[in-house]
């Protein structure tokens, strides 16, 4: 089974359509085109029913005290937790990809709607949704994609994980809103085989260099 997306090497740098913040020239933070990327995949298991899709940052400050603070930079040291930027079940295994902006384009405040998606799937909320939860301008239920936005002051570059899960159940035993996390206990001892595509991504300017 093999994940992949011609939008960067796996690995590589994301590019910055497919992330919720970018960089200007004189090193501010702007939301970005927030694009879900292409992806493809191929190699399914004898007996898979449903597609289960997830992008997740492994690399987010498990404390908020130094985040986005011009004076001073997150340290690499500090533990860090998971960040579920998107939450999709329930595709039909005759699917063998999404086009770029299919599931997401551009940041909405309050965010985009759910649970119903495309190809009869369903979309979980994404952690923007717990992120914003204080902000009365942004606060919602985060449907869909949203792409990396990491702290612009981060000494540690993020990892993005898509991953795509072939199941043997046709439909997810979740109803109404849910979560990542409910999904990763909801797919317990029903996944067949799974795949991965990653990619890196910072707004550190130290750590990325002059911004066209």
């Amino acid at each position: 089974m093999r994940l992949w997306s011609d939008s960067w090497p796996n690995g590589e740098p994301i590019p910055d359509r497919h992330a919720a913040g970018r960089l200007r020239a004189d090193g501010s933070v702007e939301w970005s085109d927030n694009l879900s990327p292409a992806l493809s995949w191929r190699g399914l298991p004898a007996g898979t029913r449903s597609l289960v899709l997830m992008c997740q940052d492994f690399d987010v400050p498990s404390r908020g005290d130094d985040v986005n603070q011009p004076d001073r930079e997150v340290p690499a040291a500090l533990p860090r937790m998971e960040f579920f930027h998107w939450v999709l079940v329930d595709l039909p295994p005759t699917l063998t990809g999404l086009s770029e902006g299919e599931v997401g384009r551009g940041f909405i405040p309050g965010g985009k709607p759910g649970p119903a998606a495309v190809h009869g799937g369903r979309h979980g909320l994404n952690d923007f949704t717990a992120w914003f939860a204080g902000d009365a301008q942004r606060a919602g239920q985060y449907f869909g994609y949203d792409g990396p936005f990491p702290p612009f002051n981060d000494s540690l570059v993020h990892h993005y994980v898509f991953a795509l899960f072939a199941l043997s159940v046709e439909r997810l035993p979740l109803e109404g809103v849910f979560t990542g996390m409910q999904v990763r206990e909801a797919m317990a001892d029903r996944v067949l085989d799974s795949a991965t595509h990653s990619g890196t991504y910072t707004l550190n300017r130290r750590l990325r260099g002059p911004v066209a």
